[in-house]
């Protein structure tokens, strides 16, 4: 991971965490899909994208999260589910961050995308 990537999740945890969700893993495989962050908030468990960019990017981060991506995501969201038998009501968002000189912004976008199958 690049260390734009990794200062993005770094940020995307402190902020789920600030916002009263319990982190349960980070970079969580399965196979060869990953989830960047799993948590837990109200009963739901969240499979969270983190995309970070920097001022210079064209696209919006969360455009990078295209079907393909979105069906890994939920591929091993699935199997984190099954392999720790969790019955709870599953959501997947994506927190995009661009970075600029002298800051950063962050957007969360809850329900960013639903499983398909």
């Amino acid at each position: 991971m690049n260390e734009l990537g990794k200062k993005g999740e770094e940020l995307a945890v402190l902020f789920l965490r600030k916002n009263g969700f319990k982190i349960r893993a980070t970079n969580w495989t399965f196979g060869h899909k990953e989830v960047d962050i799993i948590a837990e908030k109200d009963g739901v468990i969240h499979f969270v994208e983190v995309k970070a960019r920097s001022q210079n990017y064209l696209d919006e981060p969360k455009q990078a999260v295209v079907r393909k991506k979105q069906n890994n995501i939920i591929l091993a969201a699935d199997g984190y589910m099954q392999k720790y038998e969790i019955e709870l009501e599953a959501c997947f968002d994506i927190i995009s961050i661009v970075f600029y000189a002298s800051h950063h912004d962050l957007e969360f976008t809850e329900n960013a995308f639903e499983p398909n199958f």
